[in-house]
This record gives structure tokens, C-alpha cells and sequence, in this order.
């Protein structure tokens, strides 16, 4: 049981759970607000991330991008301690279970979000698998941004107000909340440059290295920061101080990170992923307890 909890990753699953919160904190900003679609989200986002990173492990050990004693977790299938298929089993049937709770939103949406969940469901093997893997041809930070960024804040948004917002306000705090999920994507590559430098698996720290990667994951977490203060504007000045506090925080964890390698990287990461969900948890507390009496917003499919 060790090994598939391990599997799961929890120190990252935070990211996930961030930007279904965020997206209900942009519902509640817009007068909206359903528990049921907001649990439902949840699940579906979990175990969505899961699925993926079952595939990861999987297809990264099928395709021999995987070793033995890797500094960042434990490669549960590639240590031997679980079999392949039934990695590949797990990877499908979580998959699957995602797909019945993406499917009951469709009460709330509408059926063309099926689109949206086969588009989420192909990105979550895509990452690792397929005949161009995002993950290891530089491109797994833009589809963080925009899978769990973008689609859970906007989505998560969408099947409680019912109504699908394009203001500025879902936008920056969509922008925002994917640029800290890269920021933990690249902490984890960052720490696994050589190892996966070694196997040919090419990610953007591999290609770039870690001087730029270093400076991009300070910029995303900067303006991160900048579009959360312009994304809660309407709201008192002291919210702003929150916003501080984050950039302060993430600025220690920037310098830090300058100076750490293999698995000390691994605290970042965790810490990372958890300021992430901190900062979105914040933000549905603030919108909830000084919400605008009359939001400005220009939105499509009511």
C-alpha cells in the first residue's frame, strides 16, 4: 500500500486542489456558489492528477526513461516494488473513475464539457505517453499553465455560476494560479536535471538549464503575485498584504533554491505546492467576505 501512496505523489497534489478552489473563490466573486459541483470538481481534478502521474511512472519506465535510486520520489515500478501492468491497470481505471465524476457535471454544464473532459483526460497521458509526450520535449510547463490553471479556474467557475466569465478577474487569478503550478513542475525537473539529462528525456530544465529555470520559476511566482493584486483591486488595500506575503515567501524559496540540489529540492517542492493551495484558499476567504455588490464581467454561454 506504501508504494501506490507513494505512486500518487501527494507532496504535489495540492495543485490540483488549488485551482478547483480558486475557481470557486472566481464563483463566489461572481455571486455563485454550489457545494455539490464544487466536491465533484474536486474528485474529478485528484484523480485526474493521479491517473497522470500513474502514467508518468509507468510510461517513463516502458520507455526506459526511468533508473534506480533517482533522487525525486520513488519509482515504485522501476524499484520493482509494483508490477507494470498493474500500473497501467491502476493508470486506466483511476482514469476511468475520473471520467464518471467529469461525466455528472454535465447536469450543471451542459454535455459539450464532455469535450472539455476528453480534452483533460488526453492531456493527463499525454504528459508521459503517446509518440510526443509533453513532458519530455519541454512543453510540461505550458500544459500545466493551461491544465491546471486555466481549465479548473475557469471550469470550476462555470458549472456552479452556470454562466462562463471572461473578466479580468477569473482570467489573472486563472493566469496566476498556473504559472505557481509550473513553478512546482519545474522544482521537480530542476532537481532531476541530470537524471533525466542522463536518459535523453528532455525537459525544459534539460534544454534551458537550471540558470534560466532558476529566474523563469522567480518570474512566474512575481507575476503571479502582480495578477492576484490586480485580480482583487475592487477589494480594501490591505488584501494586497496577503499578496506581499506570498511574493515574500516566495522569494525565500527562490533563494533557497539557488542553492539546493538532489533530494533538498524536494522540501521546495512539497512547500511550493502547499503556498500554492495557501494563496488560493486565501483568495476564496477574501472573496467571500468582501465580495463586490456588483461584479463588471463580460461572459458567453449564460
Amino acid at each position: 500500500m506504501k508504494e501506490w501512496i507513494e505512486a500518487m505523489r501527494l507532496r504535489t497534489l495540492p495543485v490540483s486542489v488549488a485551482g478547483v478552489v480558486a475557481g470557486t473563490a472566481c464563483a463566489i466573486f461572481h455571486h455563485g456558489f454550489s457545494v455539490l459541483p464544487f466536491l465533484i470538481c474536486l474528485c474529478f481534478a485528484v484523480l485526474c492528477q493521479i491517473a497522470s502521474n500513474f502514467a508518468n511512472e509507468y510510461y517513463d519506465y516502458k520507455n526506459g526513461l526511468d533508473r534506480k535510486g533517482r533522487e525525486g520520489f520513488r519509482r515504485g515500478v522501476t524499484e520493482g516494488d509494483i508490477k507494470p501492468q498493474s500500473m497501467k491497470r491502476a493508470t486506466y481505471l483511476t482514469l476511468l473513475v475520473a471520467a464518471c465524476f467529469g461525466c455528472s457535471l454535465i447536469i450543471w454544464g451542459g454535455w459539450w464539457l464532455i469535450f472539455v473532459g476528453l480534452a483533460i483526460g488526453i492531456f493527463a497521458l499525454a504528459y508521459s505517453a503517446g509518440p510526443f509526450p509533453l513532458s519530455h520535449n519541454g512543453l510540461g510547463e505550458i500544459a500545466v499553465i493551461i491544465f491546471f490553471g486555466l481549465v479548473p479556474v475557469i471550469f470550476t467557475e462555470y458549472v456552479q455560476t452556470e454562466i462562463l466569465y471572461f473578466d479580468s478577474t477569473t482570467w489573472f487569478v486563472a493566469v496566476a494560479v498556473g504559472l505557481m503550478a509550473a513553478n512546482v513542475l519545474i522544482v521537480n525537473n530542476y532537481r532531476d536535471m541530470e537524471d533525466d539529462k542522463a536518459v535523453g528525456k528532455r525537459t525544459s530544465v534539460v534544454i534551458l538549464g537550471r540558470k534560466v529555470m532558476n529566474m523563469v520559476y522567480f518570474f512566474n511566482g512575481a507575476c503571479s503575485a502582480i495578477l492576484l493584486a490586480m485580480a482583487s483591486s475592487p477589494l480594501p488595500f490591505w488584501v494586497s498584504a496577503g499578496w506581499l506575503s506570498y511574493f515574500g515567501f516566495h522569494s525565500m524559496l527562490w533563494s533557497k533554491m539557488r542553492v539546493s540540489t538532489g533530494a533538498k529540492l524536494n522540501d521546495i517542492l512539497k512547500i511550493t505546492s502547499l503556498l500554492l493551495l495557501c494563496v488560493s484558499i486565501y483568495l476564496l476567504i477574501i472573496f467571500a467576505a468582501l465580495k463586490p455588490e456588483n461584479p463588471d464581467s463580460i461572459f458567453i454561454f449564460p
